[in-house]
């Protein structure tokens, strides 16, 4: 009797396992057409409120120092206005007050200021 109990215990567990991957099926994912769509969502997001701005930022800071000459009127990143004296290559030479002139790399001007703005000031 204990051999017959021991034998038909094993059976019925070792079919269970089988029995419980049978009934309840495993849930499906997101497809890989979802994840290449979210994927390249967030492509396009970062584009167009990353790296798109700054491009079209540096874009236009590279003509402003391009097209800086004797006379303009910039300010610089530091926040100091003056007139430009000299250009060269990699710097200028700017005018903040009667007779005091620093030199400035070009990189560091922040914009070009409408004429006779200092004047106003």
């Amino acid at each position: 009797m204990n051999k017959i109990l021991s034998t038909s215990l094993t059976a019925a567990l070792s079919i269970m396992p089988a029995v419980a991957l049978a009934e309840a099926p495993a849930p499906e994912g997101p497809g890989a057409m979802f994840n290449i769509l979210f994927f390249g969502g967030f492509i396009l997001i970062f584009y167009f409120l990353m790296w798109r701005p700054q491009s079209k930022r540096a874009k236009e800071h590279k003509e402003l120092m391009g097209g800086l000459s004797k006379g303009d009127e910039v300010i610089m990143n530091g926040g100091i206005a003056g007139r430009i004296t000299r250009v060269k290559d990699d710097f200028v030479v700017l005018e903040v007050a009667d007779n005091v002139e620093i030199k400035v790399q070009k990189v560091a001007v922040a914009g070009a200021l409408p004429k006779g703005t200092l004047k106003e000031i």
